[in-house]
């Protein structure tokens, strides 16, 4: 029979490889529903690859320290890049510890952070999701969006990126708490959005009531009210436009005076590969539009058509505009 420090040293270890496959930037959704499974093995497997987590994010922290004095060079990709099997093998170790902050926040969004890709539910690029959770609390989450529990005992969810879709039964006797950025939102009736995508955190109230917390501050939304919040703090509520907020949940994206460089972006989220706007002047120019999510690729025809640019079409889904 095995000692126990044995089993703990095999479950570090294994934890270890996990998260060294998931700041590689080759984990895929698959790996994450894998890894989800072996955390829920036992509460061994759970501590194991918390500790291991918090070990990795130490290092991400220390690197961004040395990095913003000035005594870390800014991240380049490490050549060779490191194979899947090498990862799994713990090799990936000394490169992930050389990168630092890469752990927390990969470079330009390349891939998922590590808290993204260790949530308790994630979709995909164009994926979406429904989920029940206890009390008949229903949640929609939109394309590339990750959403923990932060506190089972207290209802309280934590948003990490994206947007999700909140809605709570009539006669609910507890409150939900979404927590997205450094803000928190909570409900007890109706229905809510918030979205943490870019620097700010835009909460919307669809039906009922959502109080929201930031910084000291505080604001209550009613139906039809939106704000948001951002490292300069909470800004004024003002009027939502529900067509144009909630019509991911019907398939559909609409844009009513958005500048391109804001629709190229969110064209991005539902795509796979990268769209590139190559004109800065065209990125103020406003567009209106109503395109079906699932025929997305529509959008850059019409984009083509309508500012009369021509697209290029390189490998890996990658789209030149302009």
């Amino acid at each position: 029979m095995p000692r126990p420090i044995d089993d703990d040293e095999h479950l570090a270890r294994e934890a270890h490889r996990w998260v060294a496959l998931l700041v590689s930037g080759e984990a895929s959704t698959a790996d994450a529903d894998a890894l989800r499974v072996w955390r829920r093995t036992s509460p061994a497997h759970e501590q194991a690859f918390a500790h291991a987590r918090r070990r990795w994010k130490d290092y991400g922290q220390a690197g961004a320290t040395l990095r913003d004095t000035g005594q870390l060079p800014p991240w380049t990709p490490p050549r060779p890049m490191l194979n899947r099997r090498a990862l799994l093998g713990g090799s990936a170790a000394a490169a992930a510890c050389a990168a630092g902050y890469v752990v927390a926040k990969p470079p330009f969004g390349l891939w998922p952070s590590l808290s993204e890709l260790a949530a308790d539910y994630r979709t995909g690029t164009g994926e979406q999701r429904r989920i029940t959770l206890a009390g008949d609390v229903s949640v929609r989450l939109n394309t590339q969006t990750s959403l923990t529990i932060a506190d089972k005992a207290a209802d309280e969810l934590k948003l990490i990126a994206g947007e999700a879709a909140f809605a709570m039964p009539a006669g609910a006797r507890r409150s939900l708490a979404v927590i997205a950025g450094d803000g928190r939102s909570t409900a007890t009736t109706g229905r809510f959005e918030v979205r943490n995508v870019g620097a700010s955190v835009c909460v919307t109230c669809v039906d009922g009531e959502v109080r929201v917390d930031h910084a000291g501050d505080a604001a209550v939304l009613t139906s039809g009210k939106q704000l948001r919040y951002d490292a300069r703090g909470l800004q004024s509520a003002s009027a939502a436009d529900l067509n144009v907020s909630t019509a991911w949940q019907d398939g559909m994206l609409v844009f009513r005076l958005t500048p391109l460089a804001d629709v190229v972006a969110e064209i991005n989220r539902y795509r796979p590969g990268k769209v590139v706007l190559m004109s800065d002047e065209l990125g103020s120019s406003p567009v209106n539009g109503r395109f079906r999510i699932q025929r997305i690729e529509e959008v850059l025809v019409w984009i083509e058509q309508a500012f009369n640019i021509k697209t290029r079409a390189l490998p890996g889904g990658i789209v030149l505009l302009g």
